[in-house]
């Protein structure tokens, strides 16, 4: 137990945020379809329509909102984006018309994601640079068994099916926003990219200017100079995530991968009922499996991820075992009988969740390792983008390759992740280098980090 749970301290506080989101979030995801057709009076085809708009904006906020955890700092952001999340849930209460719930998940959608960057950026600030890996599959950990326990609540109002019982989970699930906000508020503050730069270019200047008092006039012109071409590369704009190469095509590489997501919240429904002889409550099955084996082994298997060497090997096996996966998966709609298909999906839900694993600890190190040390907010968000894309696409994607094409379709999705499993070790190998020049040092270059005492 005490590997998934932190020790007393920021990342605690951070895993207590976190859990009372999931809480929230998981009775959320089991009952929101449902609310909204059958007590909003939507369409699924409306409902769809709403989630991929929503998923759209989050994409075209990550990064302002990025830039904005920089500026003010990630605890700020957190907690000022939980309370904005909640207030987006309050309103799912009242809304009844399609332009209004369109309007209401838009919002939503960008405060989850501005909100999962400024976490991201909290852990950089709280966590050593060493550590985060291992923090990050404690969170995650966290978060599974949260979203199974909140999607036990969720079940609980399906079987109930009654107005009172779905207005229930919406307000639950703001209230465990606000508890998080609350829980937030009592980090630490850490310092923001501009009072870092500030403080970094004081001192420059203030060591500068001892320096030149002690020359002699004769030499008054050059110190000058010297001075002005100091000044003038300490104020000069350093690029940003938009102009990151590497770190883009790492991003598009980690939303390939993160097609994972939605296989499982509505590849595999499909899958199961539509081409398998498995019976229906099997998708519910494969959820319940990949949640209590990440609770049971991400720590575990995240500590195996200690650099970016081992962490893009991480993703290359990750490749490997969501190819086998999807092949096993392909097997159980081969008219094999339903004993049969229904061992062949558990089987295959295991090898997944490991791949799943092995993937979130390669990308967590790679997305912290290759990001600006005070531009966290920037790189996470831009990074974070990563899931709402396959989030976005995925719907049409595995539609088209699962439910469409069937078997050929699983290998094309098997084939995918391999190729975007194995791109990540040429690519980082690409952006090493330039971690030392204008796009700043590597994490494992940084000074631990901490709070400030403002």
């Amino acid at each position: 137990m005490s590997r998934i749970v932190p020790a007393p301290g920021p990342l605690r506080v951070l895993a207590l945020a976190q859990l009372a989101n999931s809480l929230g979030d998981g009775a959320f995801y089991a009952s929101s379809a449902l609310f909204f057709t059958r007590l909003v009076g939507l369409s699924p085809a409306q409902v769809g329509l709403a989630l991929t708009f929503g998923w759209t904006t989050a994409v075209l906020a990550g990064v302002p909102l990025g830039y904005l955890t920089d500026r003010w700092g990630p605890r700020r952001t957190a907690v000022v984006l939980s309370v904005a999340t909640a207030t987006t849930l309050s309103a799912f209460l009242v809304v009844r018309t399609f332009p209004l719930v369109l309007l209401v998940v838009c919002g939503y959608a960008c405060c989850q994601a501005g909100l999962a960057s400024a976490r991201q950026a909290l852990l950089a600030a709280l966590v050593a640079p060493a550590e985060r890996t291992r923090a990050r599959a404690q969170l995650q950990a966290t978060l599974n068994a949260g979203l199974a326990t909140g999607a036990g609540l969720g079940a609980l109002a399906l079987a109930l099916g009654t107005r009172p019982a779905y207005l229930t989970v919406f307000a639950l699930d703001a209230a465990s926003f606000l508890a998080a906000a609350l829980v937030l508020s009592r980090l630490p503050r850490t310092r923001t990219a501009a009072r870092t730069r500030t403080a970094a270019r004081t001192r420059t200047a203030a060591r500068t200017r001892t320096a030149a008092r002690t020359r002699t006039a004769a030499r008054t012109r050059t110190t000058a100079r010297t001075l002005t071409a100091r000044k003038a590369l300490a104020t000069a704009p350093r690029p940003t995530v938009l102009r990151d190469r590497p770190y883009t095509l790492i991003t598009l590489l980690n939303a390939v991968m993160c097609l994972n997501m939605p296989l499982l919240s509505l590849g595999l429904p499909m899958w199961t009922v539509q081409r398998t002889d498995a019976p229906a409550a099997m998708a519910a099955v494969l959820l319940v499996v990949n949640m209590l084996g990440v609770v049971a082994f991400q720590v575990r298997v995240a500590r195996r991820v200690t650099d970016l060497r081992t962490a893009t090997r991480a993703t290359k096996h990750a490749g490997w075992l969501m190819l086998a996966a999807c092949a096993v998966y392909a097997l159980s709609g081969a008219g094999i009988g339903a004993g049969a298909a229904t061992v062949a999906l558990i089987v295959a839900a295991v090898i997944q969740v490991f791949g799943e694993m092995l993937h979130g600890a390669g990308s967590w190190e790679i997305g912290f390792g290759l990001a600006q040390p005070d531009r966290q907010g920037q790189y996470q968000g831009f990074f974070g983008m990563g899931p709402q894309l396959a989030r976005m696409l995925g719907p049409v994607l595995l539609t088209t390759l699962l439910v469409t094409w069937g078997t050929p379709g699983w290998l094309v999705l098997g084939g995918l992740f391999l190729a975007a499993g194995a791109a990540f070790g040429p690519t980082v190998r690409h952006a090493e280098p330039g971690r030392s020049g204008p796009l700043g040092p590597r994490h494992d270059a940084e000074a631990a980090p901490g709070p400030t005492a403002g």
